[in-house]
């Protein structure tokens, strides 16, 4: 099990990616959202690629995205990281669950999807919301305030928030996909936590795929290789017309 930090450093993974990176930020484009939008090696134009809109963890910004989108899969997808509502006191930034932070990150999220769909060949009903730490609880309230809106959701190492009734829509969410990934010895998020969200997910009928690591509050290459394999699942599973419309990116 590989830690992604022990990979790569910053620099080393935007260089070797650069050819499939575009990435934007608030100087260009008359202040547009600051994001990274990572290309899927060989993309073709006229494939609608699944995307992953990625929120990363505290004190790092949009560009975790190129660390971790070519270790989730090279090829199956595209993938847009936003900015962080909130800068951190050392560096980068982080998600804040105040309330207009939260109203702060949807926009950016939606916004995040109509910059890579403006890039790119994206499928509409494909669109997965993941995310690190603070990022993955950001996820997971954003999907949870909105019901259907997303295939999927995954959090590695976030937990639900706990403040302004994030199940609010709780008659809405039987159903909704989540993938959960935790540290057996995290301490940002233990194993109390983990129960106690498993209990709240199950009790509206949630569809959780937990799956948990012998590592802390790392991310790892283990975590990024069954966050792969979910999606892929989870577009398998579909209905057959969008079945065999992504089959051949297994």
């Amino acid at each position: 099990m590989n830690r992604i930090n022990d990979l790569v450093d910053d620099e080393l993974q935007l260089g070797q990616f650069a050819p499939n990176t575009v990435p934007a930020d608030s100087a260009t484009s008359g202040g547009e959202l600051p994001h990274c939008l990572f290309l899927p090696q060989h993309y073709e134009v006229n494939y609608s690629y699944p995307l992953i809109v990625w929120l990363h963890g505290a004190d790092d910004d949009e560009r975790q995205v190129n660390r971790i989108a070519p270790l989730v899969s090279l090829r199956n997808y595209a993938a847009i990281g936003p900015r962080g509502t909130v800068a951190c006191q050392q560096a980068g930034y982080r998600w804040s669950q105040k309330m207009e932070h939260i109203a702060a990150a949807e926009e950016r999220v939606f916004k995040s999807i109509c910059i890579a769909s403006r890039w790119l060949n994206i499928a509409p009903t494909r669109i997965y919301l993941a995310g690190y730490g603070c990022g993955g609880t950001m996820a997971l309230r954003l999907a949870l305030a909105n019901p259907g809106r997303f295939a999927g959701v995954l959090s590695i190492g976030g937990g639900l928030p706990t403040t302004l009734r994030p199940l609010a829509r709780f008659d809405e969410l039987r159903g909704t996909k989540i993938f959960l990934a935790t540290g057996r010895h995290s301490e940002a998020y233990p194993e109390a936590a983990v129960c106690r969200d498993l209990r709240l997910m199950h009790a509206a009928n949630m569809a959780v795929n937990l799956r948990q690591y012998p590592t802390g509050d790392d991310v790892t290459t283990d975590m990024l290789a069954d966050m792969n394999r979910w999606i892929m699942e989870q577009i398998a599973t579909a209905t057959p017309v969008e079945s065999d419309e992504h089959s051949h990116r297994r």
